[in-house]
């Protein structure tokens, strides 16, 4: 873990600048550009793709003066953006190869800020079943009075990753590092002064290979192994937390990605352990479905304990994002199942979220 917590607090340091050094390689595939999230680095990119980062002081001054009215970095990065779906050859990157720069042609080297999981405000996420006595089966860890609260809350996440370390094995491997914090406002509930009910935060390390296989038409495409950390960073009743060993494996095809993601929970001291029993209703493993159709992005998680009889629980998420103005996009969620957060990881409950989206999946 402390190569994790190491990793985090380094992606955490480019977060206030939005960019860190990059070790970019030569040639650079234009389309990789697009996969780029800070205009910044996405317009830097797209210098060092067409050779106008060597071009002559003189020169570029000459550019800027008969164009001065293009200032705007991301109108002039969706410019070189059209113009290279003209002049560069070959398909697109598919989904994954965008994310994760898995084919040589989209490498973009290390320290370059991406988007990793949805980001996604809702000023509207419902349930008809909210969790107001959090239980355990570890006494410290558990609620005796129930707590006051509203059905209608809000939910917000924010995910980033950044890749430290290319070709860790030769040309193969890249290590990535990932962030992911996802809260639960009771931004209604005046009585209780809106206290935010559950914040969930998620460090990450995952070591990613470029894989090139057939399997029932599908092309298998990426394969990663990770180090997870998952906590809500509070005291005892309301302490959660677990950590994880989890496997990414990635397929794709025309429009569509499945992510397959069995986990091994890393055992616990029972006496530190807030939830012992949370493999048996988070589950083992769990399934990511995306569909890209006409603009719009759909998305179906189901997780799974991979037990059975009355040991079998799980969860579903469907996700629905799709365009509105520009960058901004609609975001619809519907959740049913145990664990929507760390402290509902026991909780059977529905939920219903409608807001805005600026990232989507991967």
């Amino acid at each position: 873990m402390k190569f994790l917590i190491a990793a985090t607090m380094l992606l955490a340091s480019c977060l206030p600048a939005a960019r860190c050094l990059a070790q970019n390689p030569d040639p650079i595939d234009i389309r990789a550009c697009t996969a780029i999230e800070t205009d910044a680095q996405r317009l830097a990119c797209y210098d060092r793709a067409t050779g106008r980062d060597r071009l002559p002081a003189a020169e570029k001054r000459s550019e800027t003066a008969a164009a001065p009215n293009i200032l705007d970095q991301r109108h002039a990065s969706r410019e070189v953006a059209t113009a290279s779906e003209s002049s560069s050859p070959g398909k697109p990157l598919s989904l994954l190869d965008s994310r994760w720069e898995l084919s040589p042609e989209s490498k973009l080297g290390t320290f370059n800020l991406r988007g990793y999981q949805p980001i996604y405000v809702m000023p509207v996420f419902a349930t008809s079943n909210q969790n107001a006595q959090p239980h355990s089966p570890n006494p410290a860890n558990t609620v005796t009075t129930p707590q006051q609260l509203d059905n209608v809350e809000a939910k917000f996440q924010l995910s980033l990753k950044t890749k430290v370390a290319q070709d860790v094995f030769g040309d193969a491997g890249d290590l990535w590092v990932g962030y992911t914090q996802s809260s639960r406002w009771q931004v209604y509930n005046e009585k209780d002064s809106r206290p935010f009910r559950e914040t969930d935060y998620e460090p990450e390390a995952l070591l990613v290979f470029n894989t090139h296989y057939e399997l029932f038409g599908w092309d298998g495409r990426m394969l990663a192994i990770g180090v997870n950390h998952q906590s809500n960073g509070r005291a005892d009743p309301l302490s959660r937390s677990w950590n994880r060993v989890i496997a990414n494996i990635g397929f794709e095809r025309d429009g569509w990605t499945v992510m397959f993601r069995p986990w091994w929970r890393i055992p616990e001291a029972s006496k530190t352990n807030d939830n012992p029993d949370i493999s048996n209703y988070i589950g083992r493993g769990d399934v990511q479905i995306i569909h890209e159709w006409r603009g719009q992005e759909f998305g179906l998680m189901l997780r799974d304990t991979l037990r059975g009889g009355s040991n079998q629980r799980g969860a579903a998420r469907f996700t629905w994002s799709f365009p509105l103005v520009g960058n901004l996009r609609g975001y619809a969620e519907l959740f049913k199942g145990y664990g929507e957060s760390l402290i509902d990881y026991n909780h059977n409950a529905t939920y219903l979220g409608l807001g805005v989206s600026l990232l989507d999946w991967y």
